[in-house]
């Protein structure tokens, strides 16, 4: 199957749940095309049955680097072109700094910066070929603030944030936008059991995030966000020729990430005296390439 230039093609990682099910269901139900990854393929099953050969199904684990490039290239085959690779799939981690493993911390990064930098780096000649297009990064708020409990989850989003923030300057030449999404909680799995990762308790940190890991289990299907909503606020913005580089989604993130912003200018102007003072005495200002 080709598609018009009127008809998207969106290639979409961990589109079987949550926020990217959602983007797949809207964009599917907007006549337009999905190639969908998951670890399991035949939780596509019932997309393919309501939608046919306008959702390609693709059996792979994000954390497979290697296998990026044969994702792009199938969805290529399937529809002759990608115009919009969302970045979506990952999982969360609960847990002290002492109490994360090596390995678990690896694991958010393979998530969260690795796989969707291999992602990236396998569509962009097909992006750039067509001088258009968009790459959305699924953050998170944990990827501009963090607290404790999700040191090892902020880190992954944070490596995301700086690579992403980067990346939307390179290609901006080439016509191709980068969104990168901050979403609070949402109403999806990522706060189920069996799906959000908890690290092995140390018992010395109860008092200080025994109250996270309990509220992180506890809000499982009672998030505030609907996934729905997010979709169609994603695609939205997308449309926009002023759309910002990061987009806050749902009233907490605002709210968090206002005060985060707030916290840290106010720290900057305060100590502003005391961090130029290192510098050499008399100096002009850097003249810099951005």
């Amino acid at each position: 199957m080709t598609t018009s230039d009127r008809t998207k093609t969106w290639l979409i990682t961990g589109a079987s749940s949550g926020l990217g099910l959602a983007l797949a269901e809207a964009a599917l139900e907007a006549g337009e095309q999905v190639v969908g990854t998951a670890r399991r393929a035949d939780r596509f099953d019932a997309l393919s049955a309501r939608f046919g050969d306008r959702i390609v199904a693709v059996q792979h684990d994000v954390r497979d680097s290697d296998g990026a490039p044969a994702v792009v290239e199938r969805a290529v085959d399937a529809f002759g072109r990608i115009d919009v690779l969302v970045n979506n799939a990952g999982t969360g981690q609960v847990g002290a700094a002492e109490e994360v493993t090596d390995a678990a911390l690896r694991d958010m990064l393979e998530q969260h910066l690795f796989g969707p930098a291999a992602y990236v780096r396998a569509v962009l000649p097909h992006l750039r070929a067509q001088r258009s297009g968009a790459i959305v990064q699924m953050s998170s708020q944990g990827g501009r603030m963090s607290f404790p409990g999700v040191g090892s989850y902020s880190a992954g989003k944070f490596a995301l944030e700086g690579w992403s923030e980067a990346l939307a300057g390179e290609v901006a030449p080439f016509g191709i936008r980068v969104l990168i999404v901050e979403p609070s909680r949402f109403r999806t799995a990522f706060n189920a059991a069996g799906v959000l990762s908890t690290a092995e308790p140390h018992a010395e940190y109860d008092r200080v995030i025994g109250a996270v890991r309990a509220n992180l289990a506890d809000v499982d299907g009672a998030q505030e966000g609907d996934p729905a909503r997010a979709a169609t606020v994603i695609r939205e913005v997308l449309s926009r020729p002023d759309a910002p580089v990061r987009l806050p989604l749902g009233a907490e993130a605002v709210r968090n990430l206002t005060r985060a912003y707030e916290r840290s200018l106010a720290d900057v102007e305060r100590w502003a005296p005391v961090s130029e003072s290192a510098d050499f005495p008399g100096m002009p200002p850097a003249v810099r390439a951005f």
